[in-house]
């Protein structure tokens, strides 16, 4: 796929999931229902009006190059927002010191690596900790800056989180970051106060960085999930060797506007501001006036909340008998057991029009050759972003194939 040290990177799962399907054309089912992609965690609900009222009245300042830094309007709004969403005093987060904007969390997270990335660490190649199954921005980062992805992988036995305690003696000697994602993608699962702390443990210990994806921090369905900003300045007093990522992509159900921002250590945010002025990633000044009003308002964020909650009813309702099932703690997937998650996307595909993407392909094999040493293996991942319609004639053409091709 690419040349040099970037070879190693994995393929995305979507390039994976087409030549999976690749002559596969859906056949057998109604003509009435039209096929449904459930893949892209792409929310398909209508983004609030008040966003794209504040970018069409200020779109003459596209016209004008936005700082890096973004605008003290939109510091303020997300420093804000990341103190109340974690409990912090007000003066936890400073605006002009610890707020970066972003063009979405992705951005971020890729572009966070190179500014912190030694040549060496502890005599050896730097290394990065990537969940197993994880976002595919985490490896890719992790080559492209020169590091080693050393993956940590989450099972039904761990939690569907990373079990860091597992990881070799002379892997966390060199390691330099560590990405978390909670609540998780694609597993749904939720880090406790406790999980954060023990990962906080080692990174003092061992002298790296956590990179913090909490880009689905805000669907939720009985309780907000403990933040790493909450965990790290409860303990400490401070955000020492924590970056984390917010996005109002899932928050607010604005993919396109490609908004976010990280937070986190002074020194740190010192170093991707340096880093960033030599790439020039900067977000256009009529999203920065959008996104600081989406991050001020929390009452289209209540109603996204329960469209999800709405969605997961339906999933309970429909899928909730099968053994794979299980209801997530946040997010917007279901993270459904079939056994082989790639034979069953290539055949609910071809039996009933929907299409959902194998666990497999969103992460890596221990051992290779060993379909059972990839802990993605027996998993498909469903995006419920459909309103409720479309998710229920979905969800029913599922159930139906489990019960009875794929039994088979």
């Amino acid at each position: 796929m690419f040349p040099g040290r970037m070879a190693l990177a994995p393929p995305s799962a979507f390039e994976r999931l087409a030549r999976l399907l690749e002559g596969v054309n859906p056949t057998s089912f109604p003509i009435d229902n039209a096929p449904v992609a459930l893949t892209v965690g792409e929310p398909q609900d209508d983004p609030p009006q008040f966003i794209t009222r504040i970018v069409n009245d200020n779109a003459r300042a596209f016209g004008r190059y936005p700082p890096v830094v973004g605008t003290p309007e939109f510091r303020n709004s997300a420093a804000a927002w990341a103190c109340r969403r974690f409990n912090l005093p007000p003066a936890a987060i400073k605006p002009d010191r610890q707020i970066l904007p972003l063009n979405g969390s992705r951005e971020g997270l890729f572009l966070a690596l190179p500014a912190i990335m030694p040549e060496t660490k502890h005599g050896g190649r730097p290394v990065v900790l990537v969940p197993n199954p994880f976002y595919v921005t985490y490896p890719s980062a992790s080559f492209a800056s020169g590091a080693e992805a050393f993956y940590v992988d989450a099972r039904a036995e761990t939690g569907f989180l990373p079990d860091f305690t597992d990881v070799p003696e002379h892997i966390l000697q060199r390691t330099v970051a560590a990405f978390f994602c909670s609540p998780s993608n694609p597993e749904g699962a939720c880090a406790s106060r406790e999980n954060w702390l023990q990962l906080f443990a080692m990174a003092d210990r061992y002298d790296f960085t956590i990179l913090a994806d909490e880009c689905y921090c805000e669907i939720w369905h009985a309780s907000p999930p403990v933040g790493a900003l909450d965990a790290r300045y409860h303990s400490t007093g401070g955000l020492e060797r924590l970056l984390s990522f917010h996005s109002l992509s899932k928050r607010s159900s604005v993919p396109g506007l490609r908004s976010g921002f990280v937070t986190g250590s002074p020194s740190l945010i010192t170093a991707l501001t340096r880093f960033r002025n030599t790439c020039a990633p900067q977000v256009p000044i009529p999203v920065l006036k959008a996104s600081a009003a989406a991050w001020d308002d929390e009452v289209h964020v209540e109603e996204n909340r329960d469209r999800y909650r709405e969605r997961f009813a339906i999933a309970r309702r429909i899928l909730g008998n099968h053994r794979g099932f299980r209801l997530p703690d946040g997010g917007f997937y279901i993270w459904l057991d079939v056994g082989d998650g790639p034979a069953f996307a290539k055949a609910l595909w071809r039996e009933t029009g929907v299409r959902v993407l194998p666990g497999a392909f969103m992460s890596v094999e221990r051992v290779p050759g060993d379909t059972t040493s990839n802990p993605g293996f027996p998993y498909v991942r469903l995006a419920l972003v459909h309103d409720p319609a479309t998710m229920t004639a979905a969800l029913e053409r599922i159930a139906d194939f489990l019960q009875g091709v794929w039994q088979q």
